[in-house]
């Protein structure tokens, strides 16, 4: 009897040590931070992923708030679109107003955005499931998109930018298995299913797609500090000296202007209860690229996912009035001034790229952007170069967003047909000079090399090719044309 007494307490210590070792583990597999390593090419090749994890934990006690303070009222009825007006920093010009919002259906609307953000301030359950410490690059591609990004890509790494990539798709439809898992984990880069962690991007007949993605990419990233890229866009420069400088550092929140003058509705001010702003302040907002803190500006990240996630029933149309442009253009810049987060906007003009054509015409297809730091040098001095120009020397170019006509399937590559010989016999990119002299080295070439190596090497490897014959001896063709006798892509050009 005395010996089974001894072995039940043993097999007792024995279970308890066990359950007490279960427990530690789970807690310490939960809370443990992942590395700033990145895991397997796709999540749910591991059994057991605690990012994956916390992110959908995530999502279910988020997407609760996002509902419980919806705009309780009908969405707002507009009258028309907002014409583009150019900016300008020196006269204002008119808001449109095109808004009809009855006044209770105002209250309703202030009501919601005040209580949710009073919730996300005070939540103890919405807190930040990113890696501390880490930074990285945050991408959306899928279908005709993904050659683009797998061009960005290459011109990322051709900087000499180490910094990790997450490219985020929609949903399984546009995973590309041997790129997300062969190919990508070569470039420090990966592929992340946001349907897999929303679990369905469509709750409460509120569908999250198109432009919504940019927010809730950045917010689901593994990354702290993030540089966000549309596919067709790409950098010049190293991108990683634009998170170790100034203004990001002091403002943990960077954007990059359009052409445009603003076009946010002035009731958008009194919902969130802010003096409504002169058109002079800045250029409206285009979010081809932008950089974010999430240790610094995580509410103005939850803020920017309102607007987005109830953007198609009643935001959009109080931050665009039907103006051109992606419907969350505005979301994050306004998300920080209604939460009096600090942000920098460049100041310096988009600059418009294209080329000649038959009639003495331009036809543009892309857009440059600034260097931050310089901008930030300037304006820190009290040169405002967008109010005169001659006031001090322009920044270098930083990023291009080559906007349309894109290199993608569907649109064929600049929007012709390649069985049409000599649509194009030069560079694309000629207009305007002093833009193009602010690259500093040949950029047009240097993306055409990206481009080519691209369609070379996968040009049987995108689903949305999977019909498109001859991609690669189309391009060598356009290659050779028109700069196989020019010098290196990373020739440097100097000033003149």
């Amino acid at each position: 009897m005395a010996v089974q007494r001894i072995r039940r307490r043993l097999r007792s210590c024995s279970l308890l040590l066990a359950s007490f070792f279960f427990v530690f583990f789970s807690i310490y597999i939960y809370c443990k931070p992942s590395s700033n390593r990145f895991y397997n090419a796709h999540y749910t090749d591991s059994p057991v992923d605690p990012f994956r994890g916390r992110q959908i934990a995530f999502w279910n006690s988020f997407r609760e708030v996002l509902d419980q303070h919806a705009p309780n009222c009908p969405p707002p009825e507009i009258t028309g679109k907002a014409e583009p007006v150019p900016f300008n920093a020196l006269e204002p010009t008119d808001r449109p107003d095109l808004l009809v919002v009855p006044d209770d259906h105002l209250e309703a609307m202030q009501s919601a955005h005040s209580n949710f953000v009073a919730e996300i301030r005070r939540s103890t359950t919405l807190k930040p499931i990113h890696t501390p410490g880490s930074r990285g690059l945050v991408s959306m591609a899928g279908g005709a998109y993904f050659p683009l990004f797998l061009a960005q890509l290459r011109m990322l790494r051709r900087k000499k930018s180490t910094l990790p990539v997450e490219v985020f798709l929609r949903d399984t439809s546009e995973y590309e298995k041997h790129l997300c898992e062969k190919v990508l984990p070569q470039y420090n880069a990966k592929c992340v299913v946001l349907s897999e962690l929303l679990g369905s991007t469509k709750h409460k007949g509120v569908e999250i797609e198109h432009y919504q993605f940019r927010t809730f990419a950045v917010l689901f990233s593994s990354f702290e500090e993030v540089v966000w890229m549309d596919a067709e866009c790409f950098p010049l420069h190293s991108v990683e000296d634009l998170l170790d400088s100034d203004p990001y550092n002091s403002t943990g929140l960077v954007t990059w202007p359009d052409f445009s003058a603003s076009t946010i509705s002035p009731l958008f001010y009194g919902i969130t209860q802010q003096e409504i702003p002169s058109t002079t302040v800045r250029a409206a907002t285009k979010t081809g690229v932008f950089m974010i803190s999430k240790q610094s500006h995580f509410l103005t990240l939850l803020l920017a996912s309102y607007y987005n996630y109830h953007g198609p029933s009643h935001y959009f149309a109080l931050l665009l009035q039907g103006a051109p442009g992606a419907g969350d253009k505005e979301a994050f810049i306004e998300a920080a001034t209604a939460l009096g987060e600090p942000v920098y906007a460049v100041s310096e003009r988009v600059g418009a790229l294209g080329h000649v054509v038959e009639g003495g015409a331009t036809e543009y297809s892309a857009v440059a952007q600034s260097d931050p730091i310089e901008d930030f040098r300037l304006t820190s001095e009290g040169i405002w170069r967008v109010k005169d120009p001659a006031a001090g020397k322009a920044p270098r170019v930083f990023f291009i967003h080559g906007n349309y006509p894109k290199f993608t399937a569907s649109e064929d590559v600049f929007g012709h047909k390649w069985d049409n010989p000599g649509v194009h016999s030069g560079r694309l990119w000629t207009h305007e000079p002093d833009v193009i002299r602010r690259f500093g080295y040949d950029v047009e070439k240097a993306y055409w090399e990206e481009l080519q190596w691209v369609a070379c090497n996968y040009e049987r490897s995108f689903q949305a090719w999977a019909e498109k014959t001859d991609v690669c001896n189309n391009l060598q063709e356009y290659w050779n044309g028109v700069f196989a006798d020019t010098p290196p892509g990373d020739l440097q050009f100097t000033d003149q």
